[in-house]
């Protein structure tokens, strides 16, 4: 989950990282009081999940409440790449700037490990940096057991080439955003820029955070950081039926059991969809080894209340979930819809194969819904799907 810049800022300033104060609103004549008890000045700075806001006119400065009122008033329902702006950091202007850093710690997939990434070639996008002039990015492996100590710290600040005069302020600041990382299960912390400022302290002027949704359940917190508005509806729904659901830009919905089947069963969708007028999967669904007749049905009626799912593959190997439990799933799910009175129009293509395979294609016979058609290939059940989509 990616977090807004002001809840970063509140991150930050919860674990001890030096931030200037700020405050969101969403309103524009809620940034004249926000910005009066700023001391009568204030930057204004759109609220988006996304890098380009300065060059996009959503960065401001404000002398005055007033004109902080006026700049709320342009930025707020901004486009930025894509991003509406629905809210605006109200933040303490920073004494004048005499340098700008760049600190993180992620997640290193490929490594296995944790990273920490530093230069003193801050305030621009970090990507230009590493093409650019890639040793002046340095970056140290962090081991998990050990974590960043103070000494650890002041090696990321030696190899980095961090001044002198900042250089143990620096240090301190990493040991407190490390602390930050760890404690609120992030997969990134970043904090660009780490500004030098007139006075010669150290402060953290931007942030981006993202945390590790897998870790909610120790986070319960988090869950008032979930920007609601901007949520799929369908992937809120289903991650409140405990789905493992993903929207794609598709027309053929997609359930299967076990991640690598139903990734299989994405290429081979995209695939057959080439002879079809270019027919894409609608989502990744994967309802997991054990999945029961429920669960089932609540993947298909997520699937089904897509809009933009002209058709579904429903395509199961039957191991730990019994194919006789898929096909009751699939009947209990068509059944449901009617009662609620939703019309179900969407053809369904099923592909049915190991354990108890010919007990479900017989409760589907049995059934004899008109929508359900039982493929017994998974490229020919990938083709009907695809072909049932173009003919919407």
């Amino acid at each position: 989950m990616d977090l807004f810049e002001y809840q970063a800022r509140d991150l930050f300033a919860k674990h001890g990282v030096p931030v200037l104060a700020g405050e969101v609103i969403d309103t524009p004549e809620a940034a004249r009081e926000a910005t009066e008890r700023l001391g009568g000045k204030s930057v204004v700075k759109a609220q988006v999940k996304v890098g380009g806001r300065g060059k996009a006119g959503g960065v401001k400065l404000a002398a005055t409440p007033d004109e902080a009122v006026a700049r709320a008033t342009d930025i707020l329902g901004m486009d930025i790449k894509g991003h509406t702006v629905h809210k605006v950091m109200i933040a303490e202007t920073a004494p004048e700037i005499a340098e700008e850093y760049y600190v993180s710690y992620l997640l290193d997939r490929t490594n296995r490990t944790f990273l920490a990434m530093a230069s003193v070639q801050g305030g621009v996008e970090i990507e230009v940096v590493a093409e650019e002039n890639p040793d002046a990015l340095a970056k140290v492996p962090v081991d998990a057991n050990e974590g960043v100590s103070i000494e650890k710290a002041r090696e990321i600040v030696a190899q980095a080439k961090f001044p002198a005069e900042v250089a143990e302020q620096v240090a301190e600041i990493l040991v407190t955003l490390w602390d930050t990382f760890i404690k609120e299960d992030a997969l990134l912390v970043e904090v660009n820029p780490l500004a030098k400022v007139a006075d010669g302290r150290v402060i953290a002027l931007d942030g981006k955070v993202s945390l590790d949704e897998n870790a909610e359940f120790r986070q319960p917190e988090h869950e008032a950081l979930i920007d609601h508005a901007a949520a799929n509806p369908l992937e809120a729904a289903a991650k409140a039926k405990n789905l493992n659901y993903v929207k794609l830009d598709g027309e053929v919905g997609i359930i299967g059991n076990g991640a690598g089947l139903v990734m299989s069963t994405l290429d081979v969708v995209a695939y057959a969809g080439e002879n079809h007028g270019g027919v894409k999967p609608a989502n990744f669904l994967d309802i997991g080894g054990g999945a029961s007749a429920a669960v089932m049905a609540n993947g298909l009626e997520i699937i089904l209340g897509d809009p933009d799912v002209k058709s579904v593959f429903v395509n199961v190997f039957g191991g730990i979930t019994a194919c006789d439990e898929v096909a009751n799933g699939i009947v209990q799910a068509l059944q449901l819809l009617a009662d609620k009175g939703e019309e179900v129009t969407k053809p369904l293509v099923v592909r049915l194969d190991g354990n108890n395979a010919e007990l479900g294609r017989r409760i589907l016979s049995d059934a004899n819904h008109p929508l359900v058609q039982r493929v017994d290939t998974m490229d020919g059940a990938a083709d009907k799907a695809a072909e049932l989509a173009a003919a919407k």
